[in-house]
C-alpha cells in the first residue's frame, strides 16, 4: 500500500514538474496549433466538406485568438481605449462574417504567433534577477560574545560581526577587523584575478573569501549592498521602454480609432449619399474591415527579423528578439568591458627576469614546482608557462607554507625560497631589481610576482590579461563605420591604459565599480544617442542592461548572457559588425515592406470605395501583399 501511495505521489510529481515545463510556452503551442487547424480547414474545403472546414476554422480563431483577445479586452477595460489587438479579432469576425473563414484565421494566426514571442521575451528576463538573487548567500554566521549563531542574511545589521571561512561568499557588504585572505571579487569588478584584502578594508556582498577565515563588521544593510543595487539596476533598466515601443503604442490607438470610425460610417453613410443598398453597404464596409486590417504591416516586419535572426544564429550571433537587431543599425558608441571581452579573461606568463647567480631554466623549474601547490590563477598560469616551454618533471618542495594575503614560502634543496608581492620579500629590494624592471612593467599593465632565494631576490615573474587576438580587427572594424568606441574596467589605471592603448579603443575608464560604468554610460548615451554595452560578467549584467543592447561573450556568466539582447556564442568580437551590417539590412528591407503594404493597403481601400475591386480581388491584393513582403524579407536568409 506504501508504495502504491509513493507511486501515485510521484506520479502527481512528475505532472505537475510537466506542467510546468510546458505553462510559459502555452502560447506558442496555441498559435502552432492554431496553424494546423487551418492547414485542416483549408483541405477539409478544397475537398467541399464545408461544414468540417467551418469547424476547423472555428477551433483555429478559439486556440489561437484566446490569449490576444483576453488581453485586448482586459486592456480595453482598464485603460478605457481600443487597441490593435480588439481591431485584429474585428478583422476576423468580419471576414467570417462575409464567409472567409481561412482569411480570418490567418490573420489570428500572425498575431498569436506575435503574442506568443512577447510573452517568451518577458519569461526569459525574468531569469536573469533569479540568477542574481542565486548568487548572494542567504544566512551568514555572527560571532557575538565567543558565541557563533547562523542568521537570515536579511536580520543581519549594522555593526554585527560575521566569520566567513574559506571558499565562502560574502554574505552582505562590511569592513574586515580580523584575518587576511586573497577575495574573488569577478562578481563585483569582472577582475578574474584575486585581490588581497586584510585590516580596516572593506569586502563585497557577492564575492569569495579564497583562502583565510575573515572577521567581517556588517557596514550596510542587506537592502543597501552593492550586490542588491546590482539587482535594482537590471530591474530598472529592463523597466524603461525605447522610444520605438513608445511610438508604436501611440501610433496603434490612432490607427485602431481611424479604422474603426470609418469602417462604422461605410456601414450606413453610402447608402443615403451615393444610393448603395444596404447589401452592397454592409458588403463594402466589411471588405473594407478586411483590408484595413494590418496583416501585411505585421508579415512586413516578422519574417524580415526572424529570417535575419536565423542568419544570425548561423553565424554565432544571437538576437534575443528583434528590437535589439534593429537598435544595431542605430549605435553610434560601444563600450567594452576589458577581461573575458577584450582580453582572454586569464593572466598569462609575458616576462621572465633573473639575476647572473641561476639560470632562467632553474628558476623557472623551482618557481613552477614551488607554485604548484597553490590554487591561485597567478600560480596556475606560472605552473601552465613552465609546463608548456620545459619537458622537464617538477620536483615537489620539501616543505611549503602559504601566506596568506602574501605569497607561498617553501624549503626547496636546502634553500629557502619566498614567491609573492613585493612586500613579502622586500619591498625596497623589489623595486631596485634589476634598476627598477618591476616598474617598467606595472606601468604595462602586469602584475609582478617576485621570487626571492636565501633573502636574496633571484628574479621576477611578470604576468598579463592578454588581449584576444581578434580585438584590434573588431575595434577597427567598428571605428571605420564612425563607431566610438570606449573601455570600461574595474582594473587599475596602470593596466587600463595598457590594455586601452594595445586594442585600439578610442578611450577608457578605469577602476569602474558596476553603477560607476552604468553611470559612463549613461553619459555617453546623453553625448552619442544608440549605445552597445559588450561585456561577459555578472558586474557588467547592469550596464549590458542600460544600454541600448547588450551584447554578451558566450563564455560569459550566466546573468550576463540572461541580460543582454545579444549574445556572441564563439566569442568572436569581430561578429559585431557583421551583427550591425545584418540589421542595416534588415531595416533597409523593413522599410521597403513597410511602404509597399501601406502603399497597397491605401490602394485597396480608395478602390473598394470607388466600387472597382469586389470582396474576391480585395482578398487577393490583401493577401498577395502580405505574401510578396514574406518573400521579400525570407531574402535575409540568403545574406
Amino acid at each position: 500500500m506504501n508504495t502504491d501511495i509513493k507511486g501515485i505521489t510521484n506520479t502527481g510529481a512528475n505532472q505537475e514538474g510537466l506542467l510546468d515545463k510546458i505553462w510559459p510556452h502555452v502560447e506558442l503551442i496555441a498559435a502552432i496549433t492554431s496553424g494546423l487547424l487551418i492547414a485542416i480547414g483549408w483541405l477539409l474545403e478544397k475537398n467541399d466538406l464545408t461544414t468540417a472546414s467551418v469547424v476547423s476554422f472555428v477551433l483555429a480563431f478559439l486556440i489561437g485568438g484566446y490569449a490576444k483577445a483576453k488581453e485586448g479586452i482586459e486592456s480595453t477595460i482598464a485603460e478605457k481605449e481600443l487597441n490593435v489587438e480588439m481591431l485584429m479579432i474585428f478583422a476576423a469576425i468580419g471576414s467570417a462574417v462575409i464567409g472567409y473563414w481561412t482569411e480570418g484565421a490567418i490573420l489570428i494566426f500572425i498575431f498569436s504567433l506575435s503574442g506568443a514571442l512577447e510573452t517568451y521575451t518577458m519569461n526569459k528576463s525574468h531569469k536573469e534577477i533569479s540568477a542574481l538573487m542565486e548568487l548572494q548567500p542567504q544566512e551568514a554566521l555572527v560571532v557575538s560574545n565567543g558565541v557563533e549563531k547562523i542568521t537570515p542574511v536579511a536580520e543581519l545589521r549594522i555593526g554585527d560581526l560575521i566569520l566567513i571561512k574559506p571558499g565562502e561568499r560574502i554574505p552582505s557588504d562590511g569592513r574586515i577587523v580580523k584575518g587576511q585572505s586573497h577575495l574573488d571579487e569577478a562578481a563585483i569588478t569582472g577582475e578574474s584575478i584575486p585581490v588581497s584584502k586584510g585590516v580596516h578594508e572593506d569586502v563585497y556582498a557577492g564575492t569569495v573569501n579564497l583562502n583565510g577565515s575573515l572577521t567581517v563588521e556588517i557596514t550596510k544593510e542587506s537592502s543597501d549592498t552593492l550586490f542588491q543595487k546590482i539587482i535594482q539596476l537590471v530591474q530598472s533598466a529592463q523597466s524603461e521602454k525605447s522610444p520605438s515601443q513608445l511610438f508604436i503604442e501611440k501610433f496603434e490607438g490612432m490607427y485602431v480609432k481611424v479604422v474603426l470610425a470609418v469602417v462604422a460610417l461605410m456601414m450606413f453613410l453610402p447608402h443615403f449619399l451615393l444610393g448603395w443598398s444596404w447589401t452592397e453597404t454592409f458588403y463594402r464596409a466589411m471588405i473594407l474591415l478586411v483590408v484595413a486590417s494590418p496583416c501585411a504591416l505585421v508579415a512586413s516586419i516578422m519574417p524580415a527579423t526572424l529570417a535575419a535572426i536565423s542568419t544570425g544564429a548561423r553565424r554565432g550571433i544571437l538576437f534575443k528578439g528583434g528590437v535589439h537587431l534593429e537598435n544595431l543599425s542605430h549605435l553610434r558608441a560601444i563600450a567594452f568591458d576589458k577581461t573575458g571581452t577584450l582580453t582572454k579573461g586569464k593572466p598569462e606568463v609575458t616576462d621572465i627576469l633573473t639575476n647572473e647567480e641561476i639560470s632562467k631554466t632553474e628558476f623557472l623549474l623551482k618557481t613552477a614546482a614551488i607554485e604548484s601547490h597553490s590554487n591561485h590563477p597567478l600560480a596556475n598560469a606560472i605552473v601552465n608557462y613552465a609546463k608548456e616551454n620545459r619537458e622537464e618533471a617538477l620536483i615537489h618542495p620539501e616543505s611549503i607554507e602559504d601566506i596568506s594575503g602574501y605569497g607561498v614560502k617553501a624549503t626547496y634543496e636546502h634553500e629557502l625560497w619566498k614567491i609573492g608581492k613585493a612586500d613579502f620579500v622586500g619591498r625596497e629590494a623589489a623595486e631596485s631589481f634589476l634598476d627598477g624592471a618591476a616598474l617598467r612593467l606595472a606601468q604595462e599593465g602586469k602584475t609582478i610576482v617576485f621570487v626571492q632565494k636565501d633573502g636574496e631576490i633571484v628574479g621576477l615573474i611578470a604576468l598579463k590579461d592578454v588581449v584576444r587576438d581578434e580585438t584590434k580587427k573588431a575595434i577597427d572594424q567598428l571605428k571605420q563605420k564612425g563607431i566610438y568606441t570606449v573601455m570600461l574596467t574595474g582594473d587599475s589605471k596602470n593596466t587600463a591604459h595598457a590594455i586601452a592603448a594595445e586594442s585600439h579603443v578610442n578611450d577608457y575608464t578605469a577602476e569602474c565599480l558596476p553603477e560607476d560604468k552604468v553611470e559612463k554610460l549613461k553619459r555617453i548615451k546623453e553625448e552619442y544617442g544608440h549605445v552597445a554595452m559588450v561585456g561577459d560578467g555578472i558586474n557588467d549584467a547592469p550596464a549590458l542592461a542600460t544600454a541600448n543592447v547588450g551584447i554578451a561573450m558566450g563564455d560569459g556568466s550566466g546573468v550576463a548572457l540572461e541580460t543582454a539582447d545579444v549574445v556572441l556564442m564563439k566569442n568572436d568580437l569581430p561578429r559585431i559588425a557583421e551583427a550591425i551590417q545584418l540589421s542595416e539590412k534588415m531595416n533597409r528591407i523593413i522599410k521597403q515592406n513597410v511602404i509597399f503594404s501601406i502603399s497597397v493597403i491605401m490602394l485597396l481601400i480608395v478602390s473598394n470605395f470607388l466600387q472597382f475591386i469586389d470582396l474576391p480581388f480585395g482578398v487577393i491584393g490583401h493577401e498577395g501583399s502580405t505574401i510578396l513582403v514574406i518573400l521579400n524579407g525570407l531574402r535575409l536568409l540568403k545574406s
